[in-house]
C-alpha cells in the first residue's frame, strides 16, 4: 500500500522530467527574446522552472501559459530591481579637498548656533530622529523642534563661511 501512495508522486516527477526534457528548448527560447542574454535567460528559466516545480500538482492543462507567465513575473521582478544608475568609468572621479574645508566651515557654523538650535539639528539631520523623537530626547514640544529647525536654518544659510564655501 505505501508503494502506490508512492507511485502519484512519482509519475508527478516523471511528468515533470518529461516536460523540463520535451519543452525546455522553446521555453528557453522564450527566456531569451525577454532578456537578450544566454547567460540572464538560463537562470531566468531554472529559476521559472523551480518555481513551477512547487506548483506543479496544482496546474490544470497544459503547464506552458502558466510557466511562461512565472517567467514574465519574474523577468519584471527582476527588471524592476535593477538599478541602473551606476555608469562604470575608466577614471574614480577628485574626492577633492574643499569637502573636508566644507565639512570644516559646516562643523564650526554648528558651533556658533545657540545649543538647542544645534542640539535639533544634529539630532535631525545627523541622527535621522522624526521631529517627535527629536522632542522626546530634548523634552521639548515637537512645535517647538520645528521652530528652532526653521531658525538654525536660517542662520546656517545665512552664515558668511558657508556663502563662501560653496561659491569657491
Amino acid at each position: 500500500m505505501t508503494t502506490s501512495a508512492a507511485a502519484p508522486e512519482q509519475d508527478a516527477v516523471s511528468d515533470f522530467d518529461d516536460y523540463v526534457r520535451f519543452r525546455s528548448a522553446a521555453l528557453l527560447r522564450t527566456a531569451y527574446l525577454l532578456t537578450h542574454d544566454a547567460a540572464l535567460a538560463e537562470d531566468l528559466l531554472q529559476t521559472s522552472l523551480a518555481k513551477a516545480w512547487f506548483a506543479w500538482s496544482r496546474i490544470e492543462g497544459s503547464p506552458t501559459p502558466y510557466i511562461r507567465k512565472i517567467m514574465v513575473n519574474t523577468y519584471s521582478s527582476w527588471w524592476r530591481r535593477k538599478w541602473s544608475g551606476e555608469v562604470p568609468t575608466e577614471e574614480l572621479p577628485e574626492t577633492g579637498a574643499h569637502d573636508s574645508a566644507m565639512n570644516h566651515d559646516l562643523w564650526q557654523a554648528l558651533g556658533k548656533l545657540p545649543r538647542k538650535q544645534r542640539a535639533v539639528v544634529v539630532l535631525r539631520y545627523y541622527e535621522d530622529l522624526s521631529e517627535a523623537e527629536t522632542a522626546d530626547v530634548l523634552g521639548i514640544a515637537p512645535g517647538t523642534v520645528k521652530s528652532q529647525l526653521s531658525k538654525a536654518i536660517s542662520k546656517l544659510r545665512l552664515d558668511p563661511s558657508l556663502i563662501e564655501g560653496a561659491m569657491a
